[in-house]
């Protein structure tokens, strides 16, 4: 017998209902309010009072109106046809809208239940299965999308029937189970799944062991972000945010990404919408979009939308994880989602934290940052979530709770710097600043020693180091004046200027600086770091400033150049013959 209740108390969106019956904590909701259903889910409940928070405009809404719980959380809809689409937070599929905006109590469904897909067995009758088994596969695109046994089934399973290869709609029943105690289950192309609630369906969950190439130096080389890993990019409006983002996703060593959008509808999810469909993807040279699905906030859902995009986004990277596809799940920006935990935290009048945000905000963010990472599944295969999220602190500032709370979740920071975008340094990460805990685990050290070279890692953190004295003898020369110093100041000033405009900068409007290999990189730090380890000698200060000017000039050419192209060997050569004329 469902729960029944009655409206109570309103404010904005936060709603009061008197209940008959049990409820449960994130059970969701149908609020009538003259004739049309408005989806809410419970967020406390209090003895026969329950609070819920309505995803919709509560407009019109008064005491009395009739409000039924439907027994189940707010779940995403897993199964082919996820990719290429456009979802907001309760997984409407926004390009079956009629209209520019969403029609208050209309819920569209996130799967086409008509179109046929090729359908091939991987499993016979007779076979046991368990949770997350794959029992067949279908085409997505070009990536094999495997059709398992619902992660919601407990204990093991014997498959009773399966159905030939050929082509069925979702709806078709491909396998019928048996459980343990005789019952049969029927298995469709289809699973439903809570999207707060962390998909397990896996044998194991190691530490990660390989890094996520990119192409972008900074990242790649001096701070590098695993596969399966966390990381998060801080910094104020117009560093370059979403760029990096739309750069990581591009070149990412991923099969699946899910653009989760939660933040200013104005500014990032306008972008997403006019250039992410643009992008081609450098790995196949189709579209991106083409195994991409983005989550995205629409205009008229309350603030408290947000929170469920971000969830809806990580359940649909755990069940491609689940796959053994390598996914990754970009989030821009989390601070919004925090600011819905705020506004919400505020209304239901609980003790605020630091500048009014939940007390416990920050184990709300390390429990939805744990859900990544890689896993062994069952059959000894493995899948992974990279997790990257944006925050936007007010005012640039790096001290505030949400960004406090992130850095003690992810293992990579990459902290955006307003001087060094208004210095047109991109992408403007901080290289002093910014850190990668992945650079202490033994399993990458190992990994690095392999894919690079033996002790890959201490030749980096000798250029971080490089970087660092640059920006103290930076701070005594402008104390100082230039006549005030040694010349070995402004050597080691210059030296790290080389490493950052040859190296750390980046410029993602062109074709072969936007991407860079590992290889290359490899050729680039190690040609630094020899010209780093050199000991010039000087006049004065106004001759080193032109010599390492002309030599920063030569190796940006270099960086435009095809890689070990003709063009590129004569900047070589002109390198040397400059190293060559002012050496010790």
């Amino acid at each position: 017998m469902a729960t029944k209740g009655i409206v109570t108390g309103i404010v904005s969106n936060l709603v009061t209902v008197q209940v008959d019956g049990p409820v449960a904590e994130n059970e969701l909701c149908f609020i009538n309010i003259a004739g049309t259903d408005l989806m809410a889910e419970t967020i406390k409940v209090t003895g026969d009072k329950a609070s819920v928070q309505v995803f919709e405009s509560t407009r019109g809404l008064k005491n009395g109106d009739t409000v039924e719980f439907l027994g189940r959380m707010l779940e995403a809809t897993l199964g082919p046809g996820l990719l290429s689409s456009v979802y907001d937070g309760l997984q409407n599929d926004l390009t079956t809208m009629e209209g520019v905006f969403l029609k208050r109590g209309e819920y569209t469904d996130p799967l086409d239940h008509e179109k046929l897909w090729d359908y091939t067995p991987l499993a016979s009758p007779g076979d046991k299965v368990k949770a997350a088994d794959w029992i067949g596969e279908v085409k997505e695109g070009w990536l094999p999308h495997k059709i398992m046994v619902p992660f919601s089934f407990k204990d093991e399973y014997t498959i009773k029937s399966m159905v030939p290869a050929g082509q069925y709609n979702i709806d078709t029943v491909v396998a019928v189970l048996t459980d343990s105690e005789g019952e049969d289950v029927n298995v469709t192309m289809t699973q439903k799944w809570p999207v707060k609630v962390a998909v397990k369906g896996y044998r194991n969950k190691p530490r990660p062991q390989k890094i996520m190439e990119t192409g972008v130096r900074v990242i790649d080389s001096f701070d590098p972000i695993a596969e399966g890993g966390t990381g998060f990019i801080p910094g104020p409006f117009g560093c370059g945010k979403t760029v990096l983002q739309h750069a990581i996703a591009k070149q990412g060593e991923a099969d699946v990404i899910v653009m989760a959008a939660c933040g200013e509808r104005a500014n990032e999810v306008v972008e997403i919408f006019t250039e992410f469909p643009e992008l081609i993807d450098p790995h196949t040279g189709r579209y991106l979009m083409e195994r991409t699905t983005i989550i995205c906030n629409t205009s008229n859902m309350p603030v408290a939308a947000r929170e469920a995009s971000v969830y809806t986004a990580m359940t649909i990277c755990e069940y491609y994880r689940a796959m053994g596809l390598r996914c990754m799940l970009l989030a821009d920006s989390t601070s919004r989602w925090a600011q819905a935990l705020r506004e919400m935290s505020n209304r239901m009048e609980e003790l605020p934290g630091a500048d009014a945000f939940p007390v416990d905000l920050s184990a709300i963010i390390s429990n939805f940052y744990s859900r990544a990472g890689m896993v062994e599944l069952n059959n000894g295969k493995t899948g992974a979530v990279t997790f990257i999220g944006t925050v936007s602190p007010a005012g640039g500032n790096l001290k505030e709770p949400v960004t406090e709370s992130t850095k003690k979740a992810a293992r990579c920071f990459y902290a955006l710097e307003q001087s060094r975008a208004d210095q047109k340094r991109y992408p403007a990460i901080n290289p002093i600043e910014s850190y990668s805990k992945y650079l202490e685990y033994p399993e990458i050290i190992e990994y690095l020693d392999r894919k690079i070279e033996k002790g890959w890692v201490d030749k980096v953190l000798k250029a971080k180091n490089y970087v660092r004295r640059g920006k103290e003898m930076a701070d005594q020369i402008n104390i100082l004046g230039d006549d005030g110093v040694p010349m070995s100041y402004h050597e080691s000033f210059w030296k790290s200027e080389l490493i950052d405009f040859a190296f750390l900068q980046q410029d993602a409007f062109d074709a072969i600086d936007a991407v860079t290999p590992i290889e290359r990189q490899k050729y680039m730090l190690e040609l630094i770091l020899d010209i780093c380890n050199t000991k010039f000698s000087f006049e004065d200060y106004e001759k080193c400033r032109e010599y390492f000017k002309n030599m920063i000039n030569i190796m940006r050419q270099m960086n435009y150049s095809e890689w070990q192209s003709e063009k590129f060997h004569s900047y070589r050569e002109q390198l040397d013959q400059l190293l060559s004329e002012n050496v010790k």
